[in-house]
This record gives structure tokens, C-alpha cells and sequence, in this order.
């Protein structure tokens, strides 16, 4: 008893910033329509209806079984081992992709199946809410690199440096939330040699978990590189959440590609490591998925808004990142507290996430998804909360 408390209170620790803003001020504010909701990458439109016809088409049960207990369905295998064929120009097979319920259950079952206790894994901050909490569910140790801002160059010095003979795994997520990051070949091939030497260094296999949930949205015309055409010993992990804008409706996969030299044992960790918590999506999306592969949300609409907020952000006095791809758009505050100035925006009917959830603080994440409507009306609320914070007159 005394054990599971403890274990409690470091995965409650580690998720600490998280949950006050969430059960706080973002649970208090978006029940007022007239907030400006830039807070997290949910969806404030009716969903696409070619979606909605597609779940309500493979709903319909075909044979006795269509809603039987479900594993890795062998359709949702094929499917995603086509894309990732197409995409990659390796050759995977349905056998290399385990189906989940989300990319969340994807990154824990790849956690709980590469790490030993006492195991480091290797992450680089400012990171998505839940990195350093599956790590410590996995009984792993949790290292920072940090990925400095504005850029958010990968620091391959800093990286090396971090590696020790227990590094098991380093997560990379590209591309980025919340920098809006794209990392290009370039910088994997730097990223897979690294890992190579330090493998062999260390006498034993370091993993990449390549987390992808965002690998189709990217932005002037720019195409998406997974690690796992430059290195092996890859593990991707993926979301349809993001690309369809349903985070709602779990369902993802995480796969090793071709050329990962223990392959077939991977398979039969992750698959005996998602039968811990039976970690698998419902039966309709993995009828559907041949469908949903072939969706996407308007990328198009969200480059427009990332154009429409970035100048006119910097216009008031904002440094903005232009990111090349996902939902977000980072701003630095014009306070050093992030968290204050987040609360004088909240007094102008903006909602946003101050950065010191995401191990930045000093900067706020605005994310794309907003609708068109709440674009418009939230920017003179980013200008009135300027001059206040700048203490010029309103």
C-alpha cells in the first residue's frame, strides 16, 4: 500500500501543472461562449461528414462478430502497413503494426515494453503533457535534453552528453508539439549516427520512439521524413486523432519497420504488453480505418490561420515561432510569469496554455484549431492584453 501511494504521488507529481490548468481555469472558461478558445488542439467545428458517414457505414455489423472482442484486426494491420510503405519507401508488414486505443496507449506500450526498471529514457522538453508520466508508469527514469527556443534545433552535443550505459530509448517528437517543428532528413541522419556510436558504445541497442501524431500536417508544401528510414531501431507511434481532428475517437498503431534487426520479439512484447490493459482500439474504427486513412482534415484552413495570427501577433509586439507544421504557434509573453499574463488574456476573452505546462515558461501555445470566428474575435484581446501587461494606455 504504502509503495503504490508513493508511486501515485510521483506520477501525480509529474503531471502536477496539467491537471490545475485543466481542472481550473480551462474547465471554468470554456463554458463562456464568448472565450476564444486557443488552448488545445480540439475541434470547434462539426466534424468532416465524409467521417461521419464513414462510421456510420462500417457500423453496421456484417457478420455476428463485428463487435466480438477485438485485438490487432488483420484489414487495420494492411492498411497501416500500406501507408507506411508509401510514405516511407520500406517495405513493412501488416505483422510490424500493433493497433491501439490512441497514440497514448501506443507511446505506453512501447515504454512498457523497452524499459527495464531503473531504465533511462531519453526526452526532449518542452514536451507533450504525458512524456515524462509514461516513462515513470513504465518504472523507467525520465532524462531531459532541452530543445532551446526559438528554434528548437535538435543539440546533438547535448544529447550524446545524456546517454549513459542505461539509456534504453530517446523519444523524439516531430513533428513538434508545441514548437511546430518539422525535423528534416538532415537532422535524423545526424540523430540515427549519434545513436548508432552511443549503441555500440554502450554494448546494447538504444530505441528510437519516433512520435508521429502529426506527420500529415505540415505546412508550405513541406513532406514528413520518419526516423525510421535512417535507423533501425525505430519504433513509431501514431495517432489518427490529429490528422481526422477526433482526439475523441482512439485509435493508433505503433509499428517497427523492416529493417529493425528484433523485430518479432518487439512484436510479441508489444502485443503481450497491450494485453496488460488490453490496449486496443474498438472494433468500428478498425472496420473504417481503410476509410479514415484516406481523410484529412482542411491542412489548408489551418495554414491560413497560422498566416492570419503569426504577422498580426508580431504586429502587436509578439515573438511568434512560424511553425511548419501541427496546431500550435508559440508566443513569447510579454511577462516573465506566463501564467499571469495567461490570466490578464483570460480577461479578455482569451483562452490560451501558458507554456510553463509545457516546461516553457515565459511563452504561451495558441493553437490553430480555433475556429476562423474565434481568430477574429480573440485578436484585440491578444492586443488589449499587450498594452496592459506593456502598461501602455488602452
Amino acid at each position: 500500500m504504502v509503495t503504490s501511494l508513493r508511486r501515485s504521488e510521483r506520477l501525480r507529481e509529474s503531471i502536477g501543472p496539467f491537471l490545475d490548468f485543466f481542472t481550473g481555469t480551462y474547465a471554468a472558461l470554456t463554458e463562456d461562449p464568448e472565450t476564444a478558445n486557443f488552448a488545445v488542439g480540439n475541434p470547434h467545428e462539426i466534424a468532416m461528414p465524409a467521417y461521419v458517414e464513414a462510421l456510420r457505414r462500417h457500423l453496421e455489423p456484417q457478420d455476428p462478430a463485428w463487435f466480438a472482442y477485438k485485438l490487432s484486426e488483420p484489414n487495420a494491420q494492411a492498411a497501416v502497413a500500406r501507408t507506411l510503405s508509401a510514405r516511407t519507401g520500406l517495405a513493412w508488414e501488416p505483422a510490424d503494426v500493433a493497433m491501439t486505443n490512441g497514440g497514448h496507449a501506443a507511446l505506453a506500450v512501447a515504454f512498457r515494453s523497452l524499459l527495464e526498471p531503473g531504465a533511462e529514457a531519453i526526452f526532449l522538453p518542452p514536451p507533450w503533457f504525458f512524456y515524462e508520466l509514461l516513462i515513470l508508469a513504465a518504472d523507467g527514469v525520465p532524462v531531459r535534453v532541452r530543445l532551446e527556443p526559438p528554434a528548437f534545433d535538435l543539440d546533438l552535443d547535448a544529447l550524446e552528453a545524456a546517454i549513459t550505459p542505461r539509456t534504453r530509448a530517446v523519444l523524439l517528437n516531430s513533428p513538434h508539439n508545441p514548437s511546430g517543428r518539422v525535423y528534416a532528413p538532415n537532422d535524423l541522419r545526424g540523430l540515427a549516427g549519434l545513436l548508432t556510436e552511443a549503441s555500440d558504445r554502450i554494448g546494447s541497442p538504444i530505441y528510437l520512439i519516433s512520435d508521429e501524431p502529426y506527420n500529415r500536417i505540415l505546412f508550405d508544401g513541406r513532406s514528413y521524413h520518419s526516423p525510421a528510414e535512417a535507423y533501425p531501431y525505430t519504433v513509431v507511434t501514431y495517432s489518427y486523432g490529429k490528422t481526422l481532428l477526433t482526439p475523441g475517437m482512439r485509435i493508433g498503431y505503433l509499428a517497427v519497420p523492416p529493417t529493425m534487426p528484433d523485430r518479432e520479439r518487439l512484436r510479441d512484447e508489444f502485443f503481450v504488453t497491450q494485453l496488460e490493459t488490453f490496449a486496443f482500439p474498438n472494433a468500428d474504427l478498425q472496420h473504417a480505418i481503410d476509410d479514415l486513412e484516406a481523410l484529412s482534415i482542411d491542412i489548408a484552413a489551418l495554414e491560413r490561420r497560422r498566416d492570419r495570427l503569426v504577422p498580426a501577433l508580431r504586429e502587436m509586439g509578439y515573438e511568434t515561432t512560424l511553425p511548419e507544421g501541427t496546431f500550435y504557434v508559440m508566443a513569447r509573453a510579454p511577462l516573465a510569469d506566463d501564467q499571469a499574463f495567461a490570466r490578464i488574456l483570460n480577461r479578455h476573452k482569451v483562452l490560451v496554455l501558458p507554456g510553463s505546462i509545457v516546461e516553457l515558461p515565459g511563452w504561451f501555445r495558441v493553437s490553430l484549431t480555433a475556429s476562423d470566428d474565434m481568430v477574429e474575435r480573440g485578436l484585440p484581446g491578444f492586443a488589449a492584453a499587450m498594452r496592459e501587461a506593456s502598461g501602455r494606455p488602452s
